[in-house]
């Protein structure tokens, strides 16, 4: 499901420090397919940020488990699918530097 992909992203992204230090931020999109199985082939970058947070949603979309297929009659298809994957910083004023918003404490 779409709200478990999101938690999966969540848990998944390492924010590269690269990224962090040159302020990148943003959603990259990355385009796959969605094979009969359920699993996933022919990852693209859509539309990209940087190439660290660029490589970093390409590893969390490659990690994610199984998906469940699209189906169109009853008989499960390749579909294609587009993610977000969402990248932002916020600027800790104690430490005047840029944190990840994953890695933030509440």
């Amino acid at each position: 499901s779409l709200v478990g992909s999101e938690m999966c992203i969540r848990d998944s992204v390492k924010y590269p420090a690269i990224s962090i230090e040159n302020g990148a931020q943003g959603i990259v999109s990355v385009r796959f397919i969605i094979e009969k199985d359920g699993s996933i082939s022919n990852p693209k970058i859509a539309q990209g940020v940087d190439e660290y947070l660029d490589k970093e949603a390409m590893r969390v979309i490659m990690s994610m488990p199984k998906w469940k297929p699209g189906k169109q009659r009853g008989v499960a298809v390749r579909t294609q699918f587009t993610l977000p994957v969402k990248f932002r910083l916020v600027v800790d004023e104690a430490k005047k530097d840029n944190t990840p918003l994953q890695n933030r404490k509440k």
